[in-house]
C-alpha cells in the first residue's frame, strides 16, 4: 500500500500499510492527499530493522515528558521521540537518499512530529523551510507573524480576522516557506499547532512581522541584520546545529530577505495594532 501528499509542490510518498494507514488518520494530512505519479521528493517507509545509534545528539528537548532528539549517526540523519515507559518512535535518513524509515511507537502525536522533521530534512536543500508563525492571507498574499510561544502571534491574527474585512487564516503554526524563481512563496500545511487549519493554498509573501508585548503600539522596519535575527529563530532550532541543513535554511532566508521586509511589531493586543500593522504594509485596509 503507498499514497502520496503533495505539500508544499513537494511529494511525498508514504509505503506500507501500517505507516499509510497511521499518516491518513492524522488531521490535516487527507487534505494534502494526491495521487500517485511522478518522482517523490522523498519516500517515508515502514521498516522492522532497529534504529541506528546516534553518534552526536544535536538538539534535545522536553515537553510534557514527551523526549525529542535529533541528531547524527554514521550514515545521516536520526531522530526519536519517547513517551514516559513507552517504545520510541525512531526515524532515521540517510544522507542525500531521500528516503525516511520509520519504525516503533507511531502514536499520533509522536508521528506527526516525526513527518514534520523528515519533511524539513528532505526540503530544506530545495529552498524549503518550515517557520513557526501565525499566518494571514489578506489581499492575495500573506503576511507571516513571529514571536516566541506565548507572545500573541494568534491573538493578532484573530485581531485581523476581526477587524480587518477579507482577511483569513492560512496556518497558525508551521507554514511553509518555499522559494520559487528567487521569490518567496507561502503555502499551508498539515501542521498546524492547537488550531486546525489545514489549507493546500499557496500565496506570495507580502511581509514578516516579528511580535513583542507592550503598553502601547508601534511598528518598525528592519534591515537585513535585523531581520535575519528576527526570522531565524522561528525555523526548525534543531537544524541550526548541522552545516549542510543551516546553510540551506540560511539561504532561503536570504532570499527572502532580498525581496520583503521584514518589521518589529511592539503592540497591545488591540484592534488598533492590528490595523497598524495591515495599513504599514498594505496602505489601506478594509474596515
Amino acid at each position: 500500500m503507498e499514497q502520496d501528499y503533495l505539500i508544499a509542490g513537494h511529494r511525498i510518498r508514504v509505503e506500507g500499510d501500517r505507516l499509510v494507514q497511521r499518516i491518513e488518520a492524522l488531521p490535516g494530512f487527507p487534505v494534502f492527499k494526491t495521487k500517485s505519479g511522478g518522482e517523490p521528493l522523498c519516500q517515508f517507509i515502514t521498516t522492522l530493522n532497529q534504529a541506528p545509534v546516534f553518534e552526536q545528539v544535536y538538539y534535545r528537548s522536553e515537553i510534557d515528558g514527551i523526549v525529542s532528539r535529533f541528531g547524527r549517526y554514521t550514515d545521516g540523519y536520526v531522530f526519536d521521540m519517547t513517551f514516559p515507559d513507552a517504545e520510541p518512535l525512531s526515524m532515521w535518513m540517510i544522507q542525500d537518499a531521500r528516503i525516511a524509515y520509520f519504525t516503533g511507537n507511531f502514536a499520533p502525536i509522536l508521528l506527526r512530529f516525526a513527518c514534520w522533521i523528515a519533511y524539513g530534512v528532505a526540503a530544506a536543500p530545495l529552498g524549503t523551510v518550515a517557520i513557526h508563525t501565525s499566518t494571514i492571507c489578506y489581499q492575495g498574499k500573506v503576511v507571516l507573524f513571529l514571536g516566541e510561544s506565548g507572545t500573541g502571534k494568534s491573538t493578532h491574527t484573530r485581531l485581523w480576522r476581526e477587524n480587518i474585512e477579507g482577511a483569513v487564516l492560512l496556518n497558525d503554526d508551521s507554514p511553509i516557506l518555499r522559494i520559487i524563481d528567487g521569490k518567496p512563496w507561502v503555502y499551508g500545511s498539515p501542521w498546524s499547532g492547537k488550531t486546525p487549519c489545514y489549507k493546500n493554498e499557496s500565496y506570495p509573501l507580502a511581509a514578516c512581522v516579528r511580535l513583542s508585548q507592550a503598553t502601547f503600539n508601534k511598528i518598525e522596519r528592519l534591515n537585513i541584520a535585523q531581520g535575519y535575527g528576527a526570522l531565524h529563530p522561528s525555523c526548525p532550532p534543531c537544524f541550526a546545529y548541522d552545516d549542510a541543513l543551516y546553510d540551506s535554511i540560511s539561504e532561503t532566508l536570504s532570499n527572502l530577505l532580498s525581496n520583503v521586509p521584514v518589521y518589529h511589531l511592539s503592540c497591545l493586543p488591540n484592534a488598533a495594532a492590528a490595523r497598524l500593522s495591515c495599513e504599514t504594509i498594505f496602505g489601506a485596509c478594509e474596515k
